[in-house]
């Protein structure tokens, strides 16, 4: 039987506890054996201008999660065609992992848009999905879907713009971010 590998896909723009307590959640009280936090170089819906350089993101996740073996950063789509698309990363990883079986974590925000993806039917075919539940997005018809799996992990009112925001205005992040992130953020003045 492959491992079942979670996939969760974001800017990480940069990334914070709210992100950490979702993946720790799902690696830890589901099916999935590992959660990858799939660094997006730039995705196809966001404004580029705003991203931090890709390998500093990539650096902050490294350093957010540290040694916890369930969870694990990727630069997969950093060597992929860009704009990145879901469905092309997923195919890629399949074919470079065939031992690992991927499932795409998601908000239920993100369900909600999901018909706007390329190929989302091949993703909702061919892949499951683990869908955190947001409170301020209503039910959608695919929660019904039999590769939909929605979950109550705990929720942060958290937004990486909100960090963004307070560390331009010289506002501390601590406690926000990782111990590790922010002693990082405060010496290398990224975002600054």
């Amino acid at each position: 039987m492959p491992e079942k590998t979670g996939l969760f896909f974001g800017s990480f723009n940069p990334v914070h506890i709210g992100h950490l307590i979702i993946a720790n959640y799902m690696a830890t009280q589901t099916e999935l054996r590992q959660v990858w936090f799939v660094v997006s170089p730039h995705n196809p819906l966001k404004a580029k201008q705003s991203l931090a350089r890709d390998h500093d993101r990539l650096h902050l996740v490294r350093l957010a999660i540290g040694d916890n073996p369930r969870l694990r950063a990727s630069d997969i789509e950093f060597k992929l065609p860009q704009p990145s698309y879901t469905i092309d990363t997923l195919a890629h990883l399949k074919e470079k992992y065939p031992d690992r079986n991927f499932a795409l974590i998601m908000g239920s925000d993100n369900l909600a848009t999901l018909h706007k993806w390329k190929n989302y039917e091949l993703i909702l075919r061919d892949y499951e999905l683990y869908v955190y539940r947001r409170p301020d997005t209503p039910p959608t018809e695919l929660e019904q879907h039999p590769n939909v799996h929605c979950f109550d992990a705990p929720m942060m009112h958290l937004s990486a713009t909100y960090i963004r925001d307070c560390i331009r205005a010289g506002k501390s992040v601590q406690y926000l971010v990782p111990e590790p992130v922010f002693e990082y953020l405060e010496s290398s003045g990224l975002y600054r």
